[in-house]
């Protein structure tokens, strides 16, 4: 913050006045900057010599006359009353220098310090330089997640099998620590760690990580790890999600199979429309398992001859054919993508991902009944690629492709926002099987808020509370309530994976922009996993499992909560 001239003023002008012991000084002005200097150098003009008044060895000599009528001065009075008056003004015309001086150098000091601003805000701690073409943000979140399962009625476990039920508990479902930043002003760059990926276990892993190079204010290109464009939810930050978690289909068709690919993309983004496109492919070893992906069954690395990985492309377009302004709007976009899956066999011909032989990839979809905590696959598809090469019953999903219709609607307070989405499986054994499923759900803001849009993304953005929440009750933060429905159906020709659908009620509350405490009660209307395999056609188990097949028919309603920090 710069300091009022008006107090360096003064400061300069007190100064000015207590220095008393100084000799005549030759004072010299910098043309350039208008400073002051004692010494003559390049560029400086002399001022003048001055004086101190009582200084009689620079003092010339004054020869004393009388006058013969009283009351004139003589020769000697108006001597010392004129060295008196240019002492005075010589003192002005130093203490001015001093305070020009003063001034240019303090000036230079606070430029020096404006080099890097320093501010703290919803994006988090963030460094820029004065001209704008350097920054860097420091960003994380942190979601601390519980599960209560109040009806848990699921058919009973035989044998040595553990109990067929969703667990209650509490866990962290999101840890990420991230730094995103400019260079030259066109430049940006993003990466971004989550130490709790690995669907809950001990494993982590990189989201983004990616350098995108802004060709215009609209249209920029990226190179790197960054989700796919595809889905109105999917491109939403799960910080800004209406629900805990995301619905079914879109976690089973986008989400689960690691939406975080590696390769390239453009977008072009304005106010009124957006459109993405990328050709990413699946992620390479360990670090990405979310849970399942190309890379089905255990996601391993791609090393020592195991297999290529299978690109995919996908593109996104949206847009708000009407906004009256940004708390008024109606949104419409389609998505479209086909991926490639790769299929390892090994020399011999066998296809086995269980009991540590065989080989490698294919594919498998599966889906939880939107909890955050115990996220078993309650539907399972099992692997899509089945049995040896060339034997009989045996299949091969050789790629899928996905299409997705979305629409969001934002009046005020209120809010509507549907999705469906398909997926079309393609291989040997295959022939016009496809995964369905759609969602829908409306909210409210009771104290008056709307919806953010995120232009870029062309999806949910942070909520800012018209009064942050305050412990002396001047501010209550922002309320939302919400009530939706859910539905997936991955049962479809040869494939067996199951079909839930289940209605939720939520209630948002918003604290602080950076801080949201989330309530979600979900109720299971139907689920029907009867016929789905234990076993692969070649005889080893593994399939979907008999898990799956024990929430056929289950009975379950569960109460989730979550507490989100994020900067």
């Amino acid at each position: 913050m710069k300091l009022s001239r008006l107090t360096v003023a003064i400061a300069a002008i007190l100064s000015a006045g207590v220095s008393s012991g100084a000799l005549a000084i030759d004072l010299y002005v910098d043309t350039k900057t208008e400073q002051i200097y004692a010494k003559p150098g390049p560029g400086r003009v002399h001022m003048g010599s001055f004086v101190k008044e009582n200084n009689a060895a620079v003092t010339p000599p004054v020869a004393k006359t009388t006058s013969a009528e009283p009351g004139v001065k003589t020769d000697a009075a108006e001597s010392t009353a004129i060295r008196r008056d240019r002492s005075a003004e010589i003192r002005e015309k130093m203490a001015g220098a001093r305070l020009i001086n003063d001034v240019a150098m303090l000036d230079e000091r606070v430029k020096e310090t404006e080099r890097v601003h320093m501010r703290f805000d919803d994006r988090g701690l963030h460094f820029e330089s004065k001209d704008g073409n350097f920054s860097f943000s420091m960003n994380g979140r942190l979601q601390a997640a519980s599960q209560y399962n109040f009806i848990n009625e699921v058919e009973p476990a035989f044998g040595t099998n553990l109990p067929n039920e969703l667990n209650s508990g509490m866990n962290i479902r999101r840890a990420r620590l991230g730094a995103e930043g400019t260079f030259f002003k066109i430049l940006d760059y993003k990466l971004e760690y989550d130490f709790s990926r690995g669907n809950g276990s001990v494993g982590s892993g990189i989201t983004d990580a990616f350098v995108r190079l802004n060709h215009t204010p609209a249209l920029s290109y990226k190179i790197g790890s960054f989700k796919e464009p595809f889905s109105l939810e999917e491109a939403a930050s799960n910080r800004y999600l209406t629900f805990i978690e995301r619905h079914m289909s879109v976690n089973a068709f986008v989400d689960n199979p690691n939406t975080y690919k590696t390769g390239i993309g453009a977008n072009y983004a304005v106010p009124r429309w957006q459109t993405g496109i990328a050709f990413q492919t699946e992620p390479i070893g360990a670090w990405s398992a979310a849970s399942t992906s190309v890379n089905a069954n255990g996601n391993q690395s791609r090393n020592n001859g195991s297999g290529d990985s299978g690109w995919g492309g996908i593109g996104r377009i949206s847009g708000r054919p009407w906004m009256a302004d940004d708390t008024h709007f109606f949104h419409v976009g389609v998505s479209a993508g086909h991926t490639v899956v790769n299929n390892q066999y090994r020399a011999n011909g066998i296809f086995v991902n269980e009991g540590g032989i065989g080989g490698g990839g294919g594919m498998a979809f599966f889906a939880s009944p939107g909890t955050n905590v115990d996220r078993t696959s309650v539907l399972n598809t099992g692997n899509l690629t089945t049995g040896n090469q060339g034997a009989p019953g045996s299949r091969r999903i050789d790629s899928y492709d996905r299409f997705g219709a979305e629409t969001w609607l934002t009046y005020g307070p209120f809010s509507a926002q549907a999705e469906y989405l398909r997926t079309n499986i393609n291989g040997q054994g295959y022939d016009g099987e496809h995964l369905t499923g759609y969602y829908g759900f409306v909210s409210y803001f009771l104290t008056g808020e709307s919806k953010a849009y995120h232009v870029r993304n062309g999806a949910a953005n942070r909520i800012k509370p018209n009064q942050n929440f305050q412990w002396n009750g001047s501010g209550w933060g922002a309320w939302e309530v919400a009530a939706g429905y859910d539905y997936i159906n991955m049962n479809t020709g040869v494939i067996r994976g199951g079909m839930l659908d289940m209605v939720r009620i939520g209630l948002n509350w918003y604290l602080h922009p950076n801080v949201k405490w989330q309530f979600n009660v979900a109720h299971v209307l139907n689920v029907n996993t009867a016929g789905t395999p234990t076993t692969n056609t070649n005889g080893y188990s593994g399939g979907a499992g008999a898990r799956t097949n024990a929430f056929n028919n289950a009975d379950l309603s569960v109460f989730l909560s979550q507490v989100q920090v994020d900067f």
